[in-house]
């Protein structure tokens, strides 16, 4: 059957690869790192699978846990051999990396953890980091589970909103001082 697109076998895909995974932001899984490869008509979905197979295999990626880093290894073979890859490929990919980093990056600065308490109900901790550091942590007790998942999700759909409602909370002087002068008359 005739290919399309510039990746022609299992060494383009190879590089495709080791190119995708030394940009990505964190560890993907293997759903997320089929839908970046398949950025070119010539990538066969099961030579793919087999090439992701043969590169852990090599060791120039890892997989832990269902996902996958790349290895220093990967990293040297990827650098030596990227020039090969088309530059339509590579802008294409480029794109597609740009999308997955950004929720990436979100998800790991938007976290959501539920921890069990002796008396059997559960704390939901809350965090929302920056690129330098923690901005906010909140834990909240929460009787059940179904509470504390929905606190989890309303987190990580608006943290922001959250962090803003609670910095206006906490500098809103303006009631404090209007009950002050009440209790005052």
């Amino acid at each position: 059957m005739a290919r399309y697109g510039f990746i022609r076998g299992k060494l383009d895909i190879k590089l495709l690869v080791l190119y995708i995974m030394e940009r990505i932001a964190a560890p993907i899984d293997f759903v997320t790192l089929t839908d970046l490869a398949l950025c070119d008509e010539g990538v066969d979905y099961f030579e793919f699978a087999e090439s992701v197979a043969e590169l852990v295999a090599s060791e120039h990626l890892c997989l832990e846990e269902n996902y996958y880093t790349i290895t220093e290894k990967g990293r040297q073979d990827g650098a030596a051999c990227e020039s090969s890859l088309s530059y339509s490929v590579k802008r294409r990919c480029n794109g597609n990396l740009s999308k997955v980093n950004s929720m990436l990056r979100r998800n790991a600065q938007v976290r959501a953890e539920v921890l069990p308490r002796t008396d059997g109900t559960l704390t939901t901790r809350l965090t929302l980091d920056d690129e330098n550091g923690n901005l906010m942590t909140i834990e909240l007790l929460c009787v059940n589970e179904e509470q504390s998942r929905r606190l989890s999700e309303g987190f990580k759909a608006k943290p922001e909103r959250v962090y803003n409602e609670v910095l206006n909370a906490l500098l809103d002087s303006g009631d404090i001082e209007t009950l002050e002068h009440t209790d005052e008359l």
